[in-house]
């Protein structure tokens, strides 16, 4: 369970103020403070419906099992962005108790679903994030899983889909069927962003989602 700070997204996907000026989906989320900290953000995880004394114990756990993998594997990652593991390790925690306070505090922020079917009428949102699921562990979830998902995240979405990484979660070896993938999807382009960890983690894919009107919709969320 991770406790990604806004800032870590705003650098991983890039965004701008008026990125965000609309509805923004974070999926999944898991423990981030994305949610938290960005108006007219909505969080979905399946975790969410553990509730929220489990998710505390989650993502308190999650930060020391992270925290330790870090500190074994530190020449794995590269650290100009963080600046030091210290500094990543006071971010992360400030992240986590952001969420666990918000969860709390708007619980109806925080829904409880998975790619690929979420529980959203179609562009319902303005824009729609992935963080480290799809492509991440390409080693478990298919091509034809990924496709369903990223079709998901695109009938939901007026504008983009924005999903980073691009590689294999450890490793870091480049994912062998994105191009295929991408040629079955709506114009995308790969995009270099500014944040810096994972060694080889450098770009995010950018689906445009704007052309299509999606149907078949699930209510939106209140």
């Amino acid at each position: 369970m991770t406790s990604r700070s806004a800032a870590e997204y705003r650098a991983m996907f890039d965004l701008s103020p008026a990125h965000l000026a609309g509805a923004t989906l974070d999926c999944c989320a898991g423990g981030a403070s994305f949610a938290a900290e960005t108006a007219g953000a909505l969080a979905m995880d399946p975790a969410y419906a553990m509730g929220i004394a489990e998710m505390d114990r989650l993502v308190r756990a999650g930060l020391h099992d992270g925290d330790q993998m870090i500190l074994d594997n530190q020449d794995r990652f590269e650290w100009s962005w963080y600046g030091s593991i210290e500094q990543r390790g006071a971010i992360r925690m400030a992240a986590a108790e952001a969420f666990l306070t918000d969860l709390r505090a708007r619980p109806r922020r925080y829904v409880a679903a998975a790619l690929p079917d979420l529980p959203l009428a179609a562009k319902s949102v303005d824009l729609a994030l992935c963080s480290h699921l799809l492509f991440t562990w390409a080693n478990r979830l298919d091509e034809h899983w990924h496709r369903r998902a990223i079709e998901e995240l695109v009938r939901v979405a007026r504008r983009e889909v924005r999903i980073f990484p691009l590689v294999l979660q450890g490793t870091a070896e480049p994912v062998e069927f994105l191009d295929r993938l991408r040629s079955a999807l709506p114009a995308s382009e790969i995009r270099e962003v500014p944040y810096r960890f994972q060694r080889g983690a450098r770009h995010m894919l950018v689906v445009d989602a704007s052309g299509l009107t999606g149907s078949g919709s699930p209510p939106a969320h209140g």
